[in-house]
């Protein structure tokens, strides 16, 4: 007959041994999680790293075309002095024939705006349009969108900085399926031959714009949306099929 005592005793046993098992498979599977964690976030790493390498290079390498095709508008993204006037030499010069300031402050008036870009005031009256709804890219685009179709228009120059112009590029392709896009790089710095490794505030802005356009890569797969907060997962409904580095530092802030 087996012992009370015994049987109690190995009952009371048996959970501690169970346990002392299973503790080295946990421990052993945590590692393995957080190996595999740790190759993840490298790769990820490597992969923006890489990304950044190749946006640094094609946007240090943008030129300003000095002799653009003709299109039937042109679009300018606000954010320095130098847009503004890259536009109205072009509109001036017969390359489009209507001009979308897209950006403008609410309290700006489209008399400020003449008298801050000179040129033709008749020009300035017939032929310029000025959105003032648009508080970021995202926006430009889709007030853009609006215009160009308003307008029924199949061709448009699209005219802002050239670290900005891929990710404009990308927006306004989204809305814009039927126009050809003819982008117009403002280039204020030069910053060819890796330039931009020894300029920390070039760097910077670069750095900055490129996070941005994989945020608008990301935008393609997920409904993201950029607010003043950060960034946020947008309703459906929300998303739509559809100067210098100095003045680069206050487009950088707000778009």
């Amino acid at each position: 007959m087996m012992d009370l005592r015994d049987s109690t005793g190995t009952a009371g046993r048996m959970p501690v041994a169970l346990v002392r098992a299973a503790a080295p498979v946990r421990s052993g599977r945590l590692r393995f999680a957080l190996r595999v964690c740790g190759f993840v976030v490298l790769a990820i790493l490597v992969v923006f790293a890489g990304g950044f390498g190749w946006f640094a290079d094609k946007v240090s390498h943008m030129t300003t075309p000095l002799d653009p095709a003709r299109a039937d508008a042109i679009v300018v993204l606000t954010g320095g002095q130098s847009r503004l006037d890259a536009a109205m030499e072009l509109l001036a010069s017969g390359k489009g024939e209507r001009l979308l300031i897209s950006g403008v402050h609410p309290s700006a008036t489209k008399h400020q705006l003449q008298a801050a870009m000179g040129g033709d005031k008749q020009l300035f009256s017939c032929c310029v349009d000025i959105d003032r709804a648009a508080l970021d890219t995202i926006g430009n685009a889709e007030e853009s969108a609006k215009w160009v179709e308003n307008h029924a228009y199949g061709s448009i120059i699209i005219v802002t900085n050239n670290y900005h112009m891929p990710r404009s590029l990308l927006e306004m392709g989204r809305l814009l399926h039927g126009a050809r896009l003819e982008p117009y790089p403002v280039v204020n710095t030069n910053l060819g031959n890796g330039g931009w490794l020894t300029k920390p505030e070039a760097l910077r802005v670069l750095l900055t714009e490129y996070s941005k356009y994989v945020l608008s890569l990301a935008r393609g797969y997920l409904p993201l949306r950029a607010t003043p907060g950060g960034v946020t997962l947008a309703e459906a409904s929300a998303t739509l099929p559809s100067s210098s580095f100095g003045e680069a530092r206050s487009e950088a802030t707000r778009r």
